[in-house]
């Protein structure tokens, strides 16, 4: 049973890929270069924004995983998300494909995001939340009305050995690795709940293989201990031996510098996830599956021991 991975290679793509074998030998990895995780695994090359090239990437999978990730830009996401997914859509309707797509929860607004379930209603309060509530729309629709076999697996915010892209790891282990004071956004005393990419590939590889979990939005595994931008911090400087210091961007501040730096003018119409409590609960999955998420200490501690030996064997 081939299983495919569009947009593989990223830090969840790499983590799924691990997880795999232990439901299948029959791996296809999907990218503009991919690179095997696994020696068995089927590599082709793609550009998964032109259609005819997504229907040949399909082909012949019985479970397609969508984990492309896209520049970090508004008009970008504007773009080409709602048509890459129509094209995916299609593409597994007529090869008769399942379709796991790896989704966050910009989706989710406002004080919803104060704790956020399956139930949680799809409130978006920022450009690229529209974005992706479309995306999650059409999804939805198709399993309704053109019978689509999907799952939507959710996920938070996440970290892991794989640095780029994480937020975490830019703000606050890089700034320690580099004798800097970590920083955070907008408040350090609110609850920030925060993924951990092995599990995410777990949790997205059991989702894949369970004939039941389909039609369903799922959470993904995370530790439900309710953390603070502060603590998630304070386990950083404690594991890397670095002086526990930070340095606060404030919504003024990030929308000041966002002049001259795009990246936080991206992330300062998401300043509504730093500036209140965000907890992600995965209470369903967790029960479902009787699966314990890697603790937050701990997964803390493995990135930074896999990082180490990443660095010891390049």
């Amino acid at each position: 049973m081939k299983q495919t991975i569009l947009g593989a290679g990223g830090a969840i793509g790499i983590e799924l890929a691990k997880e795999l074998p232990n439901y299948t030998s029959n791996i296809r990895l999907v990218a503009r270069n991919p690179k095997k995780v696994n020696e068995t695994d089927e590599l082709l090359a793609a550009n998964l924004f032109n259609r005819e090239e997504v229907f040949k990437a399909v082909e012949g999978s019985a479970i397609v995983y969508l984990l492309i990730g896209l520049e970090y830009n508004t008009k970008v996401w504007q773009q080409i998300w709602p048509t890459l997914t129509k094209n995916v859509i299609d593409a597994c309707i007529q090869h008769h494909c399942k379709l796991v797509f790896f989704d966050n929860v910009y989706a989710i607004g406002g004080d919803n995001v104060n704790h956020i379930t399956e139930s949680s209603p799809i409130s978006p309060t920022s450009k690229k939340g529209e974005v992706r509530a479309e995306v999650d729309r059409l999804i939805l629709n198709s399993i309704e009305n053109k019978n689509l076999h999907a799952i939507i697996a959710r996920a938070p915010d996440f970290f892991g050995s794989v640095i780029n892209k994480s937020i975490l790891m830019t703000m606050v282990y890089k700034k320690f690795k580099n004798g800097k004071k970590a920083q955070w956004i907008c408040n350090t005393k609110t609850i920030h709940s925060m993924g951990y990419t092995p599990d995410l590939g777990k949790g997205t590889a059991l989702l894949g293989n369970t004939h039941s979990a389909y039609n369903q939005i799922w959470n993904l595994p995370t530790d439900p201990q309710k953390i603070t931008g502060e603590e998630w911090i304070e386990l950083f400087a404690e594991e890397m031996h670095a002086k526990n210091q930070y340095q606060l961007l404030p919504k003024w501040g990030i929308r000041t510098l966002g002049i001259f730096m795009p990246i936080l003018k991206e992330l300062g119409e998401m300043c509504y996830q730093y500036d209140r409590d965000y907890y992600f609960d995965s209470t369903k999955f967790n029960r479902h599956f009787n699966f314990t998420p890697t603790t937050n200490r701990e997964a803390v501690k493995q990135t930074i021991a896999a990082i180490v030996m990443k660095q010891a064997n390049p």
